[in-house]
């Protein structure tokens, strides 16, 4: 089949999960499966529909976008609850459907309260200050975001960040699932992922926060917390070779403010020799989640690639980010971009962290499963750093399964070549992934929709 036919098929599919909210486009649902029972995929999810909307801002249908900000920022609940089942002031659902009652059409959100582990989503607050900014530049429609509700918006949500916690630390504190892995991975603390998204979401929000009176509180937090987080983020989560050597030397039960292993972390933790072996010269990453004696090792394709994309990691990481990804191609890409976690939890391991979740089994779902939706973030990844050659090749890879296969939410394997066991079909963020990356290589301006400068903060 033909790269047009293919693209041509894609954007039929993608236009079909368009859902419509009282005569408007307002998103798209999560998958059009026809064989397999909806349960909730048959919802609008926020982090779902990212890749979406910035698809929808590049073809100039900016209409779409702004109805689902609009919408969803309503609802954002305003006030604070006494009543600990319902959300927090602030969050913004993971996800909304529409229901009809007495002849009416009404959008029923949900917070998580309905997910298998109950679980808020963290991730959904950020990817919404994020898509903002994308709807900002792409569209020049300011106005939108100086509205006051969406001011106050932004504000609600960065409350729920930056506030004051049991927690010394300048990341967000979060628990297992409130990312886009949604179920228990042994990610509780400080998850790499959430932290990538966090600090893009406090460069955009000072992007759109009018410097007027009611937000100069949010402002002047957000400048104190970014070098902090930048810090502790490009230093204390990096991984290499010469890092990996001071670690293993670390003493334990150091105390005091000129303590070099601050987190207190035992090298018995940590898969040394498999690491080292499978870690090259040239490589380098961003640790999944650092907190106290624990530095989880392994390798989360999203916060890793979101980090390139926003600027976290400087130049030269980011350049050691690919080299990894280039040198370790067969373990991380195989046949289908890319891992969302490397290497998988394994026999008493997976038992223990996963509680034996059997969707999460090793190399499935979750657990080292493989993601097309990766391959936009990807895609900007490799063309932000000059490395396009990357792009090509995975979303050759990629092309020569997705449509046959129609469209699935995930892989299964260390390779890669086994449809997810429980994967739905006509996946919207596979589909619209595939799409966005086509786009970016096709014209880079458009990475100024969700990439920062390296130069705008400094240490």
């Amino acid at each position: 089949m033909s790269d047009k036919t293919l693209v041509e098929e894609a954007w039929i599919a993608l236009e079909k999960s368009i859902i419509y909210y009282q005569g408007r486009p307002i998103g798209t649902i999560a998958a059009c499966d026809p064989d397999i029972a909806a349960l909730n995929y048959d919802q609008c999810f926020i982090r779902d529909f990212i890749s979406s909307a910035l698809l929808f801002l590049i073809k100039g249908r900016g209409d779409i976008v702004r109805n689902f900000l609009e919408e969803t920022l309503k609802l954002q609940p305003k006030t604070t609850q006494l009543d600990s089942s319902k959300p927090s002031r602030g969050l913004m659902p993971a996800s909304f459907k529409i229901v009809v009652a007495n002849g009416k059409e009404y959008l029923k959100p949900d917070f998580g309260e309905h997910a298998i582990g109950r679980v808020a989503p963290a991730d959904a607050c950020l990817w919404w200050i994020i898509l903002l900014r994308a709807y900002v530049i792409a569209t020049d429609d300011v106005s939108l975001a100086k509205r006051e509700d969406f001011q106050e918006g932004i504000r609600l949500i960065l409350q729920i960040c930056l506030v004051t916690r049991f927690d010394m630390y300048p990341m967000v504190l979060v628990p297992d699932g409130a990312s886009m892995i949604d179920r228990r991975m042994g990610l509780y603390g400080h998850p790499l992922d959430i932290q990538s998204l966090f600090y893009a979401a406090l460069r955009a929000s000072l992007e759109l926060l009018i410097p007027h009176e009611e937000n100069q509180t949010i402002i002047k937090a957000i400048h104190s917390r970014l070098p902090a987080l930048l810090k502790q983020l490009r230093e204390n989560y990096w991984l290499d070779i010469d890092r990996l050597n001071v670690i293993y030397r670390y003493q334990v039960e150091e105390y005091g403010e000129q303590a070099l292993n601050q987190f207190n972390i035992y090298s018995d933790s940590i898969p040394f020799y498999k690491l080292a072996k499978w870690l090259p010269e040239a490589g380098g990453y961003l640790a999944g989640n650092l907190g106290p004696s624990q530095l989880d090792s392994r390798f989360f394709a999203l916060g890793n690639l979101m980090a390139i994309i926003v600027s976290l990691t400087d130049e030269e990481q980011s350049q050691k980010i690919l080299n990894l990804i280039e040198i370790r191609w067969t373990d991380l890409i195989g046949n289908m971009p890319m891992k969302i976690c490397y290497p998988a939890l394994e026999d008493i391991e997976w038992r223990i962290v996963t509680g034996a979740d059997p969707k999460n089994r090793p190399w499935s779902y979750h657990n080292g499963g493989s993601w097309p939706v990766l391959l936009w973030m990807l895609t900007a990844a490799a063309k932000k750093m000059d490395r396009g050659e990357l792009a090509h090749h995975a979303i050759a890879i990629a092309e020569r399964r997705l449509l046959k296969d129609h469209w699935p939410e995930y892989y299964d394997g260390q390779d890669g070549r086994l449809i997810g066991k429980e994967a739905r079909k006509f996946q919207t963020w596979t589909i619209a992934g595939y799409l966005l990356a086509k786009e970016l290589i096709a014209n880079p301006d458009h990475l100024k929709l969700v990439t920062f400068p390296f130069e705008n903060v400094s240490i």
